[in-house]
């Protein structure tokens, strides 16, 4: 049931029945009761509204929050449970000869109107030595820095210690580095050689699965299922 649809927030304000005060008729004492009256029942009012809309708005996150975690828990499931189903058909399909190569990653498997891709990739990273390289190029790029007439403002320092930046787990990101090696031209041969440090760590880290899915549509065409917010 929405909460929002059914207007919960409907604060009840007794407005009452208006009725005529001829003010010349009261003293100044009276006005000043009448005038301190009038202003607390303003600011109950407020506070009533104000009440209601931190109730409502209480009630209304709760809800998305439980729903959101139910969802999460849910595709978190059903990812696991996908790669593992996946992987256990891939082995039939190498059994029956379905896929080229013993070693082949990349599937598609159709049934009907519904088709799902495989698609495996390599996601390149770096080992120890990553980090000890980076250790030297913060080093290496701070004397650099002190020795530059724009300091801290020279445009070369500043885009080296971008790229050296980590992602969310501290890890650094390879695209960046990789950028890293354009620039040993700007540098001298110590750059050039904590570079080397870096291509000597870089190593294949993990393979990376991602899945896919499409549904043929009544003209014939497949079309792709994302349940993702931004695709809906």
């Amino acid at each position: 049931m929405s909460l929002l649809k059914n207007n919960m927030f409907n604060p009840k304000l007794d407005l009452g029945m208006e009725s005529k005060i001829d003010l010349s008729l009261l003293s100044e004492a009276e006005k000043t009761a009448l005038l301190s009256s009038l202003e607390a029942e303003k600011k109950s009012k407020a506070s009533e509204k104000r009440k209601a809309y931190e109730d409502l708005r209480g009630v209304f996150m709760k809800e998305v929050l439980s729903r959101l975690q139910t969802v999460h828990r849910e595709t978190r499931s059903f990812k696991s449970w996908l790669s593992e189903e996946t992987e256990a058909f891939g082995r039939v399909m190498k059994e029956y000869g379905a896929v080229r190569s013993d070693d082949q990653m990349n599937f598609t498997i159709v049934d009907g109107d519904f088709k799902l891709e495989v698609k495996s990739n390599k996601v390149k990273g770096f080992d120890e030595r990553a980090d000890l390289a980076a250790d030297r190029l913060i080093d290496y790029l701070k004397r650099y820095m002190s020795k530059s007439e724009k300091g801290a403002d020279d445009p070369m320092y500043q885009m080296a210690m971008t790229l050296l930046e980590r992602n969310k787990v501290g890890d650094l990101d390879y695209k960046s580095i990789s950028k890293l090696y354009e620039l040993e031209e700007k540098f001298d041969a110590e750059y050039g050689e904590i570079m080397s440090l870096f291509k000597e760590a870089n190593v294949v880290q993990r393979n990376a699965v991602n899945y896919y899915f499409w549904e043929r549509n009544d003209n014939g065409v497949w079309v792709r299922i994302e349940p993702s917010f931004c695709r809906m």
